[in-house]
């Protein structure tokens, strides 16, 4: 090879391995690119919306003090506002007339510290329905930085491994760069070159050069992601989006708390726990990450998020960590309607085996658990039937919707503590705010530590105060929504008035006259041909609307007579309906076609049914057909469309008839809402309900007022 090798050949292969090796710098360092775009891109946003802000803020707001700048002049010279004297230097200010240097450092000093005021108060919503170009040129960056990672570990990767020997062959090829080293180069030297060559080449056209192609055009593909790919990787995933938003540009989203509001003792020990994830299939958000720890570090814990922000991934999560340091078995205790929603949930978000402790063949399946190991899943009821073993010992117990045993003597409380007791941790889960019901909190949480319940024993009127929830931080942990989902696209709701017709009232006041509330509620959809239907109507343009938005409905009503009415008129456009009667297999395969579908498609669900044990982010749109006597069921239907993950605008419309009890019983509950507010947790209204002696008032008022309007005041 010595003699047949030439400068030539030898030029053009060290060209081609400096091409290639360039291609994986730029491969290697894609994503240290992209995310430094994203942050960039953040850092934009957050400018502009605090800008936006200040813009409305007169700029004698510097004199709120009593400083005694002169604003009039600042005008004169066009500042009118505090965004003119954020984006003015200092240097400018001391150039107008009248301002000193002192006092153009102090303004300055002054304007700064607003702005940062400011910016602690500004958080980002991240919507389809919105794509500014700033937003969208986050999203294609933390899209292609999402799937750089892996290129650029593979890329550090490759190189590393073939370096050491091409960097040997190009050492040993160095006298060919040069004609006069390589026609006195002695016979071992052309020898160690030709050699070196062949090493190279052979590098570089086989195993070498084909990685490297391979990587390099994986990475020129996320390089030319466009931002509508960009934008359909988030609405498919948009749970890692925000993740790798949040470690990108802390604060971004509005959520950062770091210790989401935890003492802080507690909370350093809590971040310094290990979490091993290894067989999640799913990412956390940060403060899911959080919970986690929580639920590792304390043992034994009552999970109290609140709904839509995941706390059964953070319980699956945890089971996973636990199984990697040794933990074998697992029982989950939940409601008959969410058992399989547990195991579905399991499969989708791990890889741990599960079974189900249900039924017929309970018993042969709880002696298989207790054999192989993994995740069990069973009801409160069932747990009558569960007996361990005396020397067995359950890795976590895990009880969703514990507000199910909150009464020390009802039989299923009896048979659950009998479990728990053999488990070595426990870990209950409620989205039921239990700060209002402090004797159901504290008997929960004498289940799983005595001796806090017991510090907590008569102190139960100071429970909104910071002493109560610091002894209960031990054991008792809640988020709400509005504190680490701040990035939730816009929740917009309307209100749709309906002017009935002279068949709906008529069978309106039939209803009213004869004292018949339920029939009362059922305005208009009450009519025998529900095209007649002023709500139905209305119903049927909210969702021709939502099909050319490409948006999907969810319709909810208390009454199955309404349901099927919604069914009746949108016909092929609507599923089966979701109601109390469907088993749980039923429901879980409605809602798996529901997901498949497309735009325009409904899904109809009787509010009690339908409110709870559901996820279903792809729709963007709620109908509800008239109002709840209970505003939480409301509130709990919305939450399964208005929750972690969604990524669109959602839009609640409620059908409401004008002049009946639809407009009546609304302004109770606004009521009831504002008392609630001004002297409670707002979770606290979700307790507020139109009671019968309300509706029997609000009856008789319509009965008064058809009785005038008819002249009959008799």
């Amino acid at each position: 090879m010595a003699n047949s090798l030439r400068r030539k050949d030898a030029k053009q292969l060290k060209a081609a391995h400096e091409a290639l090796l360039e291609d994986l710098r730029s491969a290697a360092g894609l994503a240290t690119e992209c995310k430094a775009r994203a942050k960039e891109a953040a850092e934009m946003i957050t400018a502009r919306r605090i800008m936006d802000v200040l813009k409305e803020v007169p700029v004698e707001e510097i004199n709120r003090d009593r400083k005694g700048f002169r604003t009039k002049t600042l005008r004169d010279y066009g500042y009118n506002t505090l965004a003119d004297l954020a984006a003015a230097s200092e240097f400018a200010l001391e150039a107008i007339d009248g301002i000193s240097p002192s006092a153009a450092k102090e303004i300055k000093t002054l304007t700064d510290e607003m702005t940062a005021k400011t910016r602690e108060g500004v958080h980002i919503r991240i919507s389809v329905d919105e794509r500014t170009p700033e937003v969208t040129a986050l999203i294609r960056a933390v899209s292609q930085a999402r799937d750089a990672g892996k290129v650029s570990e593979a890329a550090i990767k490759l190189h590393g491994h073939y370096a050491a020997g091409i960097e040997r062959a190009l050492e040993a090829l160095a006298p060919t760069s040069n004609v006069f080293k390589w026609l006195f180069a002695g016979k071992a030297k052309k020898e160690t070159a030709g050699s070196a060559f062949s090493f190279l080449a052979e590098a570089i056209n086989g195993d070498y050069g084909k990685a490297g192609e391979q990587i390099i055009s994986v990475a020129d593909t996320i390089s030319g992601r466009t931002e509508d790919e960009a934008w359909a990787d988030f609405q498919e995933e948009p749970i890692p989006f925000f993740t790798m938003i949040e470690e990108i540009a802390p604060g971004f989203l509005g959520n950062g708390d770091g210790t989401y509001g935890l003492p802080e003792e507690l909370a350093r020990k809590i971040q310094d726990e290990k979490l091993f994830p290894e067989g999640l299939k799913c990412t956390l958000r940060r403060y899911q990450e959080w919970g986690v720890k929580y639920i590792l570090h304390q043992g034994n814990v009552l999970l109290g998020d609140e709904m839509g922000l995941g706390k059964t991934v953070q319980a699956i999560a945890a089971m996973v960590s636990l199984k990697n340091t040794g933990a074998t078995h697992f029982l989950i205790v939940c409601p008959a309607g969410l058992r399989v929603n547990w195991v579905r949930e399991i499969r989708k978000h791990s890889y741990l085996p599960v079974v189900e402790i249900y039924g017929a063949r309970r018993d042969e399946h709880l002696a298989y658990w207790l054999r192989a190991g993994g995740a069990a899943v069973t009801t409160y009821e069932t747990c009558a039937h569960i007996h361990f073993p005396e020397d067995f010992r359950c890795s976590m117990l895990i009880a969703d919707e514990a507000h199910y045993i909150k009464n020390p003597e009802a039989q299923r409380t009896i048979n659950t503590k009998r479990l728990c007791e053999s488990a070595e941790r426990l870990l209950f889960m409620t989205g039921t705010a239990l700060e209002n019901r402090v004797d159901e909190m504290i008997s929960l949480i004498e289940i799983l530590n005595p001796k806090v319940a017991f510090s907590l024993r008569g102190l139960e009127f100071l429970s909104a105060a910071p002493m109560f929830r610091e002894r209960a931080a031990a054991v008792y942990y809640r988020r709400k929504r509005e504190d680490v989902l701040t990035e939730l696209p816009e929740l917009i709701e309307s209100r749709e008035w309906c002017s009935l017709t002279l068949e709906e009232t008529a069978l309106y006041e039939q209803a009213i006259l004869a004292h018949k509330v339920n029939d009362a509620r059922r305005v208009s959809f009450n009519v025998q041909d529900v095209r007649r239907s002023s709500k139905a109507k209305r119903l049927f343009e909210l969702v021709e609307e939502a099909r050319d938005e490409g948006r999907k409905v969810v319709v909810f009503s208390f009454f199955l007579d309404t349901i099927q009415k919604v069914r009746e008129l949108l016909d092929y456009r609507c599923l089966p309906a979701i109601t109390g009667s469907m088993s749980s297999e039923e429901r879980q395969q409605v809602i798996d076609t529901f997901e498949e579908s497309a735009a325009g498609t409904v899904l109809p669900a009787q509010i009690s049914a339908g409110g709870t044990g559901l996820n279903i982010q792809t729709a963007s749109v709620v109908v509800i057909c008239e109002p709840q006597l209970k505003p939480s069921s409301e509130n709990q239907a919305i939450s399964r469309v208005y929750r972690m993950g969604q990524t669109r605008n959602v839009l609640v419309y409620r059908l409401l008839a004008e002049d009946t009890i639809d407009e009546k019983i609304l302004n109770l509950l606004a009521g009831k809402q504002e008392l609630f507010d001004a002297f409670a947790d707002k979770s606290a209204a979700a307790e507020a309900e139109v009671d019968a002696g309300n509706v029997g008032r609000i009856v008789e008022e319509e009965i008064e007022r058809i009785k005038r309007a008819s002249g009959d005041g008799s």
